[in-house]
């Protein structure tokens, strides 16, 4: 069994930095410290993969500290699988009737989860590809969410602001092309940059492209 010093894993000691000053800094730390190396677990070997004794070392606790902190690895994953969840809420603002804008934000909003949160991108799409057991409590929502994209998308078809497209497909186009870049990480920098270690594509060209490439796609014109 490897310790927390183990040279093979990265760690988050939770004595990093300045003392906390009272009992609830030091909680929000040491809890702080729990998340970032459940993330880093859970995205790299699942739900089964992952050992609460692995995310005790690597958050530089004991198993038994740990677990004084959270009941079960159980619960943590599903804290950080909903907490995906929750960032992708309200990032298709329909406050403006231009489609152009809504979808272009849209994208810009999910390019930039992708890039400043990775892992837990991953953890979402690891359980997806695990059968999505842990998932049940978000498809109704989901759902929901989804046929109001939808209806908007459909009343920008019937004014004619858009060419007719199939909304779920282009909903599901723009998620595909934008968490690509979380989830197939390492292909990009491999195939792009070989030998450049966590390399990523500048986030601004990027969003530009992405946003192009859909606008011209759906006849809208760029802004």
């Amino acid at each position: 069994m490897k310790s927390a010093a183990s040279p093979t894993k990265k760690s988050t000691p939770i004595e990093a930095g300045k003392p906390p000053r009272n009992a609830r800094e030091n909680r929000e730390r040491i809890m702080a410290a729990i998340h970032a190396a459940a993330i880093a677990e859970f995205s790299e070997n699942g739900l089964k993969g992952t050992s609460t004794q692995a995310i005790a070392a690597r958050a530089g606790l004991t198993k038994p500290q740990l677990h004084y902190y959270i009941k079960s690895k159980e619960e943590l994953y599903e804290e950080l699988l909903m907490s995906v969840v929750s960032d992708w809420k309200g990032m298709f603002n329909t406050s403006s009737a231009d489609p152009g804008k809504v979808l272009g934000d849209y994208i810009r909003s999910k390019v930039v989860i992708a890039f400043e949160k990775p892992e837990v991108s991953r953890i979402f799409t690891r359980e997806v590809l695990d059968g999505g057991r842990n998932l049940e409590r978000f498809w109704p929502d989901s759902r929901r969410r989804t046929r109001e994209k939808v209806k908007v998308i459909n009343g920008w078809i019937e004014r004619g602001l858009m060419k007719p497209v199939d909304p779920h497909m282009l909903l599901m186009s723009i998620w595909a092309m934008t968490q690509f870049y979380a989830d197939s990480a390492l292909q990009v920098q491999q195939l792009i940059k070989p030998g450049q270690a966590s390399w990523m594509p500048d986030r601004d060209a990027l969003v530009q492209e992405l946003t192009a490439l859909i606008l011209r796609g759906c006849g809208i014109k760029l802004p």
